[in-house]
C-alpha cells in the first residue's frame, strides 16, 4: 500500500463523516463538492461535524483516492468507513431518505 493509500484509509477509518472534495466546506471549488456539502447540511449533519479532505492540495490523494474507492470523480463520502459514493449517489440517496437514515445510523 502506497503513503498516499494508507494516509487515505487512516483518514477513512478514523473519521465518522470523511468527504473528499476540490475545496473545503465553508470554499467549496466545484460545484459537485458544494452540493455534496449542502446535501450533508441538508440531512441535519453540522458542518464541524464533517471532516473533509482538500484533494487539490495534495496530489497523491487526488489521485489515491479514485484508486482506493475504485469511483472515477471527486467528491467522494465516507460514513463510518463505508463508501457512499459521489454527489449524484449522494443526492438520490438524500431523495428517498437513505442518506439521513445512514448517517442517523452510523453517527449513534
Amino acid at each position: 500500500m502506497s503513503d498516499a493509500q494508507q494516509r487515505i484509509d487512516e483518514l477513512v477509518k478514523s473519521n465518522e463523516v470523511l468527504l473528499f472534495m476540490k475545496g473545503t466546506a465553508s470554499f467549496p471549488q466545484c460545484g459537485f463538492s458544494g452540493r455534496a456539502i449542502q446535501i450533508l447540511k441538508a440531512c441535519g449533519v453540522e458542518t464541524k461535524a464533517i471532516k473533509t479532505v482538500n484533494v487539490l492540495e495534495d496530489d497523491g490523494i487526488r489521485q489515491g483516492i479514485k484508486e482506493y474507492s475504485q469511483w472515477p470523480t471527486i467528491p467522494q463520502l465516507y460514513v463510518k468507513g463505508e463508501f457512499i459514493g459521489g454527489s449524484d449517489i449522494m443526492m438520490e440517496m438524500y431523495e428517498s431518505g437513505e442518506l439521513a437514515q445512514a448517517l442517523a445510523y452510523k453517527a449513534s
